[in-house]
C-alpha cells in the first residue's frame, strides 16, 4: 500500500464513537507530502542553528535575545504559517502548522514564546480582524518585527474566563478600558495585545491594543516553577483609550473569538507535547544503554523496558491522533472563505480539541517523569536534560484551560452536539445499553483482535455516557467525577482508534510490524484503563448495577500479555535509539 500522499476527508466531529473510518481517509505522518516534510525539516534546522546555540541564555529570559530569535523565525517564514499570503504570511495548512509546532517543541521556553505569538496571539486577528486591521498588523507579526500576546485570564477569572471584570466604556471615538490581566505570555516584550473586556459591563468583546498606548502598564515578571525563559507578567489597564476601529470582531461576540482561539491553542499544545515526548523518549533510550549497573546496561532490566515500551506506545497513539485531527481540520476548511467562517468550521472538532489537550499534556508528564526515573539521581540534577523538561512540562496541564475543565468540556460539548443532531449519539448510546458486543470486524489479521477490542471500548463508552446522561439529566454537571471518567474513556477510544487506523494503513510497508505492535499495545492498555473507569462510573449511576453484566462484553479481559508486548516495544525503541517511527 502506498502512503506517499496526503489524503483525508472532513469527518463529523465525535463521530469516531459510532463509526470506524476508512484508513485511507485519515492523515498519517508517513503520508505527509514533500512540501510539509521540507517545512518540518526547516523548523528542525531553525532550532538546531538559531535556538540551540543560545538555549541557556534564552532559558534565563532575555527580552532582546527572544525578540532577535523571533525575528529570525519570521525571516524564515515560521511565524506566518497560518497568516494569509495577502498579509505577509504563507497561508499554509494546519498540517504545515502542526509539523512546525512539533519541531519547535524541542526549544524549551522559547517554544512558549513562539506559540503564544503565532497561535493564540495572532489567530484572533487572522480569523476575526477586518482588512484594515490585518494590513496594519499581520505583516509585522509574520516578520517578527512585532510580537503578539493574548490577554484573557484575570486574577479572579481563570477557568471561568468569560466572567472577566475588565470593563470598556465608549467615549467619543474611543473605548476606555480598565482592569487587570494575569499570566500573560510574552507580556514583557509584546507589541500587540488582544485584550478581552466587558463593554458596559455585559458585552464580552475583544480589542487590539498597542504597547505604547497611554495607561497600559505591566506587573513584574512572575517567578515560575518552569518555562523560566518565557515572559509572564500582568497587563494593567488604567483608563486606556483604544480607538473604536481597534475593536476586534463584533460587540458582544468576544466569546467566539476567545473560545475559538483556545480550541486551536489546545490542539497545538498537544502537538507540542508530542514533540517533547519523542525528545525525552530518545534521551531515556540512549541513557538506558549507556548506564551500567550490576555489570549490565540498565536497558536490560525489565522495569526499565516496561517504561520504554509504555512511552513508545503512548507516543505512537498521540502522534496518530494529532495528525489524524490535523488532516480533518484542513479538510473541513476546504473551500471555506477566510475569516470568522474558518473559526466556525474548525469548531466541528471542539470535542476532540479538549480531550487531545488532556491526553497530550498527561502523556508528556508521564514520559518526562519516567525519563527522570530512568536517569535516577542524575535526572534530578540540572546538569542533565531531564530536570528542565520535568519543570517545563507541568504547566501544560494548566495552560489553555486546566485538564479538569477540559474533561468537563469534552462531555458537555459531546452532549450538545448530540442534542442538536450534529452527530447521532443518542441512538447508539441507547443501543449500547441493550445491545451485544462486536464479535467480528473487517481488519487485517494482525490487528483484528485490537480493532475488535477498540470497537467494544467505544460501545462501552457510549453505554456509560448514555446511562449517566439519562440518570442525571440536567444534574449531570454536578457529577464532575463521572464526567471526567467518560471524557477519559472518549479520549482513550480516539487515540486507540487513531493508532489502529494508522497501523492498518501501514500494512505492507517496512513500518507495518512496529506500527501494529505499538497500536495493539496501546489499544489493549486503553481497554484495561477504561474498564476500571466504567466500573467506578456504573457504581455511581443509578441503575448502573442493572447493566454491569454487559460490561465484560464491551470491556472484558482481552487476555493479552502486556508485559511481553512492552518488552517487545522496548527492544524496538532501543534499536532505534528513541522513537522508532
Amino acid at each position: 500500500m502506498s502512503v506517499s500522499d496526503e489524503r483525508t476527508r472532513a469527518a463529523t466531529g465525535a463521530a469516531f464513537l459510532i463509526e470506524r473510518q476508512d484508513p485511507a481517509d485519515i492523515l498519517i505522518p508517513e503520508a505527509l507530502d514533500e512540501e510539509n516534510r521540507m517545512m518540518a525539516a526547516a523548523a528542525a534546522t531553525f532550532v538546531e542553528r538559531e535556538v540551540d546555540p543560545v538555549f541557556d541564555e534564552l532559558e534565563h529570559l532575555s527580552y532582546d535575545l527572544s525578540r532577535s530569535v523571533m525575528a529570525k523565525a519570521g525571516a524564515q517564514g515560521l511565524l506566518g504559517i497560518e497568516i494569509p499570503e495577502a498579509y505577509g504570511g504563507l497561508g499554509a495548512s494546519k498540517v504545515a502548522s502542526t509539523v512546525v509546532t512539533e519541531a519547535l517543541a524541542r526549544s524549551g521556553s522559547f517554544n512558549v514564546t513562539f506559540n503564544a505569538h503565532s497561535g493564540i496571539g495572532t489567530l484572533p486577528l487572522v480569523y476575526f480582524g477586518n482588512d484594515d486591521q490585518k494590513r496594519r498588523y499581520l505583516p509585522k507579526l509574520a516578520s517578527g518585527e512585532w510580537i503578539a500576546a493574548y490577554c484573557l485570564t484575570e486574577p479572579g477569572s481563570g477557568s471561568d474566563s468569560l466572567a472577566a471584570k475588565t470593563r470598556a466604556v465608549r467615549d467619543g471615538d474611543d473605548y476606555v478600558l480598565n482592569g487587570t490581566k494575569m499570566w500573560i505570555s510574552n507580556a514583557g516584550f509584546a507589541d500587540l495585545f488582544t485584550v478581552f473586556a466587558q463593554i458596559d459591563g455585559d458585552k464580552f468583546s475583544a480589542f487590539l491594543i498597542e504597547r505604547d498606548t497611554p495607561g497600559l502598564s505591566f506587573g513584574a515578571e512572575e517567578s515560575k516553577m518552569g518555562i523560566k525563559g518565557s515572559s509572564t507578567r500582568q497587563v494593567i489597564l488604567e483608563n486606556v483609550r483604544v480607538p473604536a476601529p481597534n475593536l476586534l470582531g463584533e460587540i458582544g461576540k468576544g466569546a467566539h473569538i476567545a473560545l475559538g482561539t483556545l480550541n486551536i491553542g489546545r490542539y497545538k499544545l498537544a502537538v507540542g507535547a508530542l514533540g517533547a515526548v519523542k525528545l525525552f523518549l530518545g534521551h531515556s533510550a540512549r541513557y538506558a544503554q549507556e548506564r551500567h549497573q550490576f555489570g549490565v546496561p540498565i536497558a536490560s532490566f525489565g522495569l526499565i523496558q516496561d517504561k520504554l515500551g509504555r512511552m513508545a506506545s503512548e507516543a505512537f497513539a498521540l502522534e496518530s491522533a494529532v495528525y489524524r485531527l490535523a488532516g480533518e481540520m484542513d479538510a473541513v476548511l476546504a473551500g471555506v472563505p477566510e475569516g470568522p467562517a474558518q473559526s466556525r468550521a474548525l469548531n466541528e472538532y471542539v470535542v476532540e480539541y479538549s480531550f487531545i489537550k488532556v491526553f497530550g499534556s498527561e502523556i508528556l508528564d508521564m514520559v518526562v517523569d519516567e525519563a527522570l526515573q530512568t536517569y535516577g539521581g542524575y535526572g534530578f540534577s540540572a546538569d542533565y536534560p531531564i530536570e528542565l523538561g520535568y519543570r517545563n512540562s507541568r504547566i501544560n496541564r494548566i495552560f489553555e484551560g486546566t485538564n479538569e475543565i477540559n474533561r468537563l468540556l469534552t462531555v458537555e460539548q459531546l452532549l450538545k452536539r448530540a442534542m442538536r443532531g450534529a452527530v447521532d449519539l443518542l441512538g447508539p448510546a441507547q443501543a449500547a445499553v441493550q445491545g451485544e458486543p462486536v464479535t467480528s470486524v473487517e481488519a487485517p489479521e494482525a490487528l483484528a483482535d485490537a480493532v475488535r477490542a477498540t470497537e467494544n471500548l467505544k460501545r462501552g463508552t457510549l453505554m456509560v455516557a448514555g446511562m449517566g446522561a439519562m440518570a442525571y439529566a440536567q444534574g449531570l454537571e454536578r457529577e464532575q467525577e463521572l464526567m471526567a471518567h467518560v471524557a477519559d474513556m472518549v479520549g482513550l477510544a480516539y487515540l486507540a482508534d487513531s493508532a489502529l487506523l494508522r497501523a492498518e494503513r501501514l500494512q505492507g510497508t517496512a513500518r507495518a510490524d512496529t506500527a501494529a505492535l505499538l497500536a495493539r499495545l496501546y489499544a489493549f492498555a486503553a481497554v484495561d484503563r477504561a474498564r476500571a473507569m466504567a466500573i467506578e462510573a456504573l457504581r455511581r449511576i443509578p441503575g448502573g448495577k442493572d447493566v454491569r453484566t454487559r460490561l465484560p462484553g464491551y470491556l472484558g479481559d482481552h487476555f493479552f500479555d502486556l508485559i511481553a508486548l512492552r518488552r517487545e516495544a522496548a527492544q524496538v525503541v532501543l534499536e532505534a535509539d528513541g522513537y522508532p517511527l
